[in-house]
């Protein structure tokens, strides 16, 4: 049986943390600023983590 491939799209969008949780960038950060407030743009900018529910689906995804 071949190898698994991860999904490319996934291993461009999440990264592992060395504890092996998985982060992520925060959406609502491309387009329509105009209308965000200073401190909405900033809070977005930092990564956050992925949740529990998904974390199991992304890691497979990322493998």
């Amino acid at each position: 049986m071949p190898k698994m491939k991860s999904n490319r799209g996934a291993a461009k969008t999440f990264r592992k943390t060395g504890s092996g949780k998985v982060k992520r960038n925060k959406a609502y950060k491309s387009h329509i600023l105009t209308k965000k407030s200073a401190k909405t743009i900033r809070n977005l900018r930092k990564a956050t983590l992925v949740s529990k529910a998904d974390e199991k689906r992304v890691k497979t995804m990322i493998q």
